[in-house]
């Protein structure tokens, strides 16, 4: 037998809201929203506007949130309501995986036939529950105000994303083509299906002839993402950093290692076939530590083989 602890800052999701309003108990929804914010935003306790601080919170933090999975390849897999924090942290991420092969429509729940959590719905899903907790709060806020809050949701996330990418680029001010040139990035990724997390490590050292010869290698057109390193390089010098500076903060961005399911399953199996738990403990300190160099355990952070991609993920799994 074993016993499964999950632990977590709140386990209070937006569905406990949802069942409190569905059943008509709003006596409930007020006593179950004055605890979170006694909880976690102590300071709005006395303020007249306290439920409608706490949803802008709830609002705030679950955009930070996913554009921080987008930033990274995070795909949840079961997005509904039930696994939505109230306090916008990550919960409940059954079937997840991290993209190996970059495709804004990866898909890693085997039973997600729809594509409804797919990587690139992840976004808009987050806005349709932040409407369903709207809607279970409506006993506490105005109509009107619910509306305005949940208008910040998009801006918030576009920020944040597009700050986390320039990030992962290297570059410490803002231009009004930073957009274009990460987008432009991961549609040559997608084209020819390179590896998210892998790629954007070698980026991080692109100023060293033998990296940048190994990020040309991953691409298949190879005069396209060549053209794309010279966008980059010029966008480069609108910059006052010197490579070593930039390399720092790529470092800190761009995770060296992720939680590849193959990893996890190759560990689970020692684990059932040979009583060998040193796998698990090695995954352990590698993903505490993700950014870090590690480099004695440099394997863990190569692409995947072609069986380590198609594995598919269950709620059970």
């Amino acid at each position: 037998g074993a016993i499964l602890t999950r632990v977590t800052r709140s386990q209070i999701r937006f569905g406990h809201f949802e069942f409190f309003h569905y059943t008509q108990r709003f006596e409930q929804i007020k006593i179950l929203a004055d605890y979170v914010i006694e909880q976690y935003l102590p300071e709005a306790q006395q303020a007249n506007d306290k439920y409608e601080q706490l949803f802008q919170h709830t609002v705030t933090s679950t955009a930070k949130m996913i554009a921080q999975w987008q930033s990274v390849g995070f795909a949840h897999g079961v997005m509904n309501t039930d696994n939505m924090s109230i306090i916008g942290e990550t919960l409940d991420y059954g079937p997840y995986a991290f993209m190996d092969d970059y495709n804004p429509a990866f898909i890693c729940n085997h039973s997600d036939h729809t594509g409804r959590y797919a990587f690139e719905e992840q976004p808009s899903i987050g806005l349709w529950n932040l409407n369903a907790l709207a809607h279970a709060l409506s006993s506490l806020i105005a109509e009107p105000a619910l509306r305005t809050l949940l208008q910040s949701y998009e801006s918030i996330l576009i920020e944040t994303y597009a700050q986390l990418m320039r990030n992962k680029l290297g570059l410490q001010q803002a231009h009004k083509n930073d957009h274009t040139l990460s987008n432009d990035l991961l549609q040559l990724m997608k084209n020819d299906k390179v590896d998210y997390s892998y790629s954007f490590r070698l980026l991080c050292r692109l100023h060293n002839d033998k990296i940048y010869d190994q990020f040309l290698s991953l691409f298949k057109n190879k005069s396209a993402i060549q053209q794309w390193c010279s966008q980059y390089r010029q966008r480069l010098q609108l910059e006052d950093s010197h490579n070593e500076e930039r390399q720092v903060l790529m470092l800190k961005s761009n995770p060296k290692f992720i939680a590849r399911n193959y990893l996890l399953q190759q560990a689970i199996e020692k684990a059932q076939t040979d009583n060998d738990f040193s796998e698990i403990d090695t995954l352990f300190t590698l993903l505490q530590t993700p950014f870090a160099e590690h480099s004695q355990y440099e394997h863990y952070a190569n692409t995947p083989p072609d069986w380590g991609k198609r594995l598919e993920i269950s709620c059970s799994s």
